[in-house]
């Protein structure tokens, strides 16, 4: 991931800096593990540990005449190790793919705990908003049409339970991720006892594979690149109820907008919803790692390493691009403008039209039918203020008189009071306050 969407503490955890620190980790503890089962001799711990790990561009100039970064990284931390011929212990019983995938797991769950913390606050930020806002009136919208009054707060409960499942999935799909193979070449333990897994698995705080076959196979990974794409889909989800809200013809919610920021080069009026933009294109980048991640489950045989070189990218931009994500929704979320008159100014736009489903039942129980005489009159006094601009109370009051039925005025103010739809909302916002 480019350095412009890469926040500090997830960018070190894709850092080959860190990753070969994770390495020394798994190698000094396989080692220390065989020194303590008797199969090495115990002298060698001390050196091994005290190795500092190789610098990345060491294990670069080896790696360009070995073509193989494990090989590279062993040569480039044995000349670190004092004595060398310590060295000679490192990796032993061990094949690439038991020091790659435990130091992967690794890494998966480090970024994994970064994002929920992340994720946690966005939840709190968003049902925090939604509580402030229980009361906000607003039009409702079905197929982007005015429908019925609603309150704002209604729509963002709904993001606020979104992105908490979705942190609960992510919190799942961490356990996947946090497993761990020391089997040796086809996953056998023809030279390593699964003991040495055990307790190497214990000290990483990782969980030992039911079985490998030199890789631990990618279903866990799959789900978890999964979890992150509905994450950031929920953030995408998010910003595009703000873009429509921040249209010239809606105005009804803003970005935050810094002093002296510009949104446009050549006209100074614009403010544009730049944030939820970013947040709906970084999403598609997230999401396109799926397919990748996925076909890295079929391997030939017990492994081969077509999954390599796609994971290489596609984990760390996947995790990068969500973390800067998530920074970006509470970002947006916390610092958004909700304009409560223009609300209220659409609401009334339509001249009443978004009580004609109350005005419909209202009907019903006066004694007309619902399909052959209600809805057809609703509709017709609907479809005159569409087209002329009088209010819907003035229609359906021509139309009643027209099918000879009298309205009770008293009884129309009831039903078309905008409180009244958000009445039964009382529970929603219980269930909001108390999520943690």
């Amino acid at each position: 991931m480019i350095e412009r969407y890469t926040l500090p503490e997830m960018g070190r955890v894709w850092s080959d800096a860190h990753k070969y620190e994770l390495w020394c980790k798994v190698e000094t503890l396989v080692v220390e593990a065989h020194a303590a089962a008797g199969t090495i001799p115990a002298d060698v711990v001390e050196p091994v540990r005290n190795a500092p790990p190789p610098t990345p561009e060491a294990v670069q100039e080896i790696e360009k005449v070995t073509q193989h970064d494990v090989i590279a990284f062993l040569s480039a931390w044995a000349d670190n190790t004092e004595p060398r011929e310590a060295a000679r212990y490192v990796h032993f019983g061990m094949t690439s793919s038991d020091l790659l995938d435990t130091a992967l797991a690794l890494q998966l769950v480090e970024a994994t705990d970064i994002l929920l913390a992340k994720a946690d606050a966005l939840v709190a930020t968003l049902r925090d908003h939604a509580l402030e806002h229980r009361a906000t009136l607003r039009v409702g919208r079905t197929h982007g049409i005015h429908a019925e009054p609603d309150v704002w707060g209604h729509r963002v409960a709904d993001f606020a339970f979104a992105m908490a499942r979705s942190r609960d999935r992510l919190r799942r799909a961490r356990e996947s991720v946090g497993v761990m193979a020391i089997s040796g070449a086809v996953g056998t333990y023809s030279n390593i006892d699964p003991q040495i897994e055990r307790q190497v698995a214990e000290k990483l705080g990782l969980r030992p594979a039911d079985v490998s076959t030199q890789v631990v196979l990618r279903d866990g990974i799959a789900e978890w690149t999964s979890a992150l794409a509905i994450m950031a889909t929920v953030c995408e989800a998010i910003a595009l109820e703000v873009r429509h809200g921040q249209r010239t013809e809606v105005r009804e919610l803003w970005e935050p907008f810094g002093k002296g920021q510009k949104g446009s080069s050549a006209m100074p009026h614009k403010k544009n919803p730049i944030i939820s933009e970013r947040l709906a294109g970084l999403a598609r980048v997230v999401r396109a790692q799926i397919v990748p991640v996925m076909e890295g489950i079929p391997l030939w045989h017990e492994r081969d390493i077509s999954h390599s070189s796609t994971e290489r990218i596609a984990l760390p931009d996947a995790s990068i691009a969500l973390d800067y994500m998530l920074h970006l929704t509470d970002r947006l979320m916390s610092g958004l403008v909700v304009d409560k008159e223009r609300m209220k100014a659409n609401l009334e736009s339509t001249g009443g039209l978004i009580y004609t489903s109350t005005v419909l039942l209202e009907l019903v129980e006066m004694g007309m039918s619902r399909d052959d005489e209600a809805y057809p009159l609703v509709q017709k006094a609907a479809m005159e203020t569409w087209q002329t601009g009088v209010p819907f109370r003035e229609t359906l009051r021509k139309h009643a008189a027209e099918a000879g039925l009298t309205l009770d005025e008293a009884r129309l103010d009831e039903v078309c009071r905008p409180e009244r739809f958000v009445e039964r909302l009382g529970p929603v916002f219980d269930r909001l306050a108390a999520l943690t």
